[in-house]
């Protein structure tokens, strides 16, 4: 990078900005990601092939489908050292494709999808939406591909439905579906795939590495070579700064694309303690729980950690004792405080956005945050020179949950759970402060030099 992110707050803003943008699937986050750490030096390894020995100083990352793990070893690393693992999540909720998604209701030709996790489904109506994600071929080839603006979910005009400011009743599957065109032939969502799959992908990485982008292979793909999706609706308006001091960011999928790129601009920037290992997880699904190969539940983490330990030459001792020492540190998006809704919060924790990322607290374990965990936080805050405040929920408002309680149960590591405070989360366009942004990437960078 020609200039250092984690030093300077409007650059980090821009990028995310294009980080966003270049990231309308958790594919494409991944994907992002690793051409971002090869342009950093990281090596990307197969899980295929044997990884060889972990030598002091080393980096590397390895993607599965829509997840990626990076890691960056210590200058005295040993068998015994001791990992710190940022944990994040690459997927959001919204609408995923569904098999034979063509149709035509009333002369209109519309797609099917089905709800993806838990959206705010009258924010996904009358936007600019486009499709991506993956396509699969009869050769088996995979492609990432990323359509412009094609499709739209119409409300109801009020003249038709003059209660509606009363109260908006959306069934999924009945009012969800979006419109691609007025009934013609060859209006289909396989066309405007395979016509995606044939153009180069958007995406500029940042600064520093501007000739890495992300294009498609060559060839022609015809409709029917499609034997494959896992694709999405997205919202194709990009992020944009607003508010009387341009101190807000809007923008599509801030849960979680803004903790997996705070924890991405710290592995590449920050440097790793000497006796350890810095590692960036960045998990699929999550907004489905988990329970996937790629996701927090599943053994990627596990297997990768497995295979540094055999690099480091670890016997089964010295690799429960690094376990031991080890941090991860679960971030995710949390709640600001809402002006218009002050009742649906705790009466005395009133977290805000500006006002440094937060430290989530559950006493039911819903987040993993321990007193241990909360001395490492506030060190790590205060080494990084940044403001920061807790997260509780109103006793009556259930909280959700994030991969740290995952993390935690799977592998045994002590775990934190912390977050960039947000406006709006799980809406098609969510609203976070820039100085939250920039100071949960800050923070990060700590917990990897910290000794």
């Amino acid at each position: 990078m020609a200039e250092s992110l984690l030093a300077n707050r409007d650059a980090f803003i821009d990028e995310i900005i294009n980080f966003v943008s270049s990231s309308p699937s958790s594919y494409h986050a991944a994907r992002f990601s690793a051409l971002l750490l090869d342009a950093a030096g990281f090596t990307e390894h197969d899980e295929t092939e044997p990884w060889g020995p972990v030598a002091p100083g080393s980096r590397g990352f390895v993607v599965r489908d829509g997840a990626i793990i990076a890691w960056r070893a210590g200058s005295e690393v040993t068998a015994t050292s001791p990992v710190r693992v940022l944990g994040a999540h690459t997927d959001s909720p919204g609408f995923v494709l569904k098999p034979s998604p063509d149709f035509v209701s009333d002369g209109w030709s519309q797609a099917g999808v089905e709800v993806y996790g838990g959206p705010l489904i009258n924010s996904w109506l009358d936007r600019d939406l486009g499709f991506a994600g993956r396509i699969v071929t009869r050769d088996g080839q995979e492609k990432l591909v990323q359509s412009p603006p094609v499709a739209r979910i119409p409300q109801l005009a009020i003249h038709l439905d003059r209660g509606v400011n009363n109260g908006l009743e959306l069934d999924k599957q009945r009012h969800m579906q979006p419109v691609l065109a007025v009934s013609t032939p060859g209006a289909s969502v396989l066309r405007i795939l395979a016509d995606a799959a044939n153009l180069p992908q958007p995406g500029e990485p940042f600064a520093g590495a501007s000739s890495v982008v992300l294009t498609a292979d060559g060839g022609s793909i015809h409709p029917h070579d499609i034997v494959g999706t896992d694709v999405r609706l997205y919202d194709t308006q990009s992020g944009a700064r607003i508010g009387a001091n341009r101190e807000f960011l809007a923008s599509p999928r801030l849960d979680n694309l803004s903790s997996t790129f705070a924890g991405l601009v710290a592995i590449i920037e920050a440097e790793t303690a000497p006796d350890s290992i810095s590692m960036f997880a960045s998990f699929d699904h999550e907004e489905l729980g988990s329970e996937t190969r790629s996701g927090a539940c599943g053994p990627f983490l596990e297997d990768v950690l497995a295979r540094l330990r055999a690099g480091l030459g670890a016997s089964g001792e010295e690799a429960a004792q690094a376990m031991a020492g080890s941090w991860c540190l679960s971030a995710d998006a949390g709640h600001s405080v809402h002006p218009n809704y002050p009742d649906r919060h705790d009466p005395n924790v009133r977290p805000l956005a500006g006002k440094g990322p937060m430290l989530k607290i559950n006493a039911n374990q819903r987040y993993a945050t321990d007193a241990h965990g909360a001395a490492l936080w506030q060190r790590l805050c205060e080494a990084a020179e940044v403001p920061t405040q807790s997260f509780v929920s109103n006793n009556t408002v259930p909280c959700g949950s994030t991969i740290g309680p995952l993390t935690a149960t799977r592998l045994g590591m002590r775990t934190v759970d912390v977050g960039v405070p947000l406006l709006s989360m799980h809406s098609a366009r969510e609203l976070a402060h820039v100085d939250d942004l920039h100071g949960l990437a800050r923070v990060i960078g700590a917990f990897y030099a910290d000794k």
